[in-house]
């Protein structure tokens, strides 16, 4: 485990309190949770990201091979 100080935002900290004390969990264990999920929201979006990016590199070229077989086809 990694030590962390971490500053929050009074209403942020607040809403955190009145949750974990509804759930019985220690504030720690709430926060390692939220920043697990956080991080899998922020990979999925780094994914689509970098998808769409290789989408759009590997769209041309797509593009061209269609143009060629419909021209091969078309000379037959």
């Amino acid at each position: 485990m990694k030590v962390l100080s971490l500053k929050l935002d009074n209403e942020i900290f607040n809403e955190a309190e009145e949750i974990t004390h509804e759930l019985h969990i220690a504030r720690n264990r709430y926060i390692n949770e939220a920043v697990r999920i956080y991080n899998l929201v922020q990979k999925k979006r780094l994914l689509k990201k970098q998808l769409a990016k290789e989408s759009a590199l590997t769209s041309k070229e797509s593009m061209d091979i269609l143009h060629e077989f419909e021209r091969l086809l078309d000379e037959n």
